[in-house]
């Protein structure tokens, strides 16, 4: 398959090339937001419901799978230097924590996501829907080794997996339905 544009590169097409300086920026701002996505969460134990992997995707959607993955890994090196970004705080601490194999997974799955996006997967809703729920798996994948080999598989299924299956639902399909529509306000505002 073909290398597209990412939604990103397309927005900022025609004002200057590609720099360092921009994707630091963009990436910088992006962090910002998924820290507050950190923060809408519906405490469980052990790791609390967030909107975070539905900003996890859609970044890895929108910025490719090279600036989607150092965005979050931003995100992670911004967290372990004690910034509370994360949904309860920051920290090596809380990395090593329940909830670090997630973490970890967002990096995978944005990588993942950003690059069936520079495929064009993103620009329709089927593609978009198959794209987001692959990378919620890359995230559930790492998030259920990390807290099986912590409490045990059947204990790591009820409290990292099995409680988040509608929330993932509603997060993939939302944002089946928000990247197609970006692209399409993106191309339009492009024709007029």
């Amino acid at each position: 398959m073909q290398q597209s544009a990412t939604l990103i590169d397309t927005i900022f097409a025609g004002k200057g090339s590609r720099s360092l300086v921009r994707d630091a920026m963009i990436a910088l701002a992006a962090t910002g937001i998924l820290a507050i996505s950190a923060k809408i969460q519906v405490p469980f134990y052990p790791v609390p419901m967030t909107m975070q992997s539905l900003v996890v995707l859609v970044i890895g959607a929108a910025f490719g799978w090279r600036l989607g993955a150092a965005t979050l890994a931003l995100y992670l090196a911004e967290g372990a230097m004690g910034l509370p970004v994360f949904a309860q705080g920051g920290g090596l601490a809380y990395m090593m924590g329940p909830t670090g194999g997630y973490l970890l997974g967002f990096v995978a799955a944005a990588a993942v996501t950003g690059y069936l996006a520079e495929r064009g997967w993103t620009k329709t809703v089927l593609g978009t829907l198959a794209a987001m729920t692959i990378g919620h798996a890359v995230i559930f994948l790492f998030g259920f080794g990390w807290l099986a080999s912590l409490i045990g598989m059947s204990k790591a299924y009820l409290g990292g997996v099995a409680p988040f299956y509608a929330a993932s639902l509603f997060k993939t399909l939302l944002g089946a339905a928000l990247l197609p529509a970006a692209w399409w306000m993106v191309e339009r505002a492009r024709r007029a």
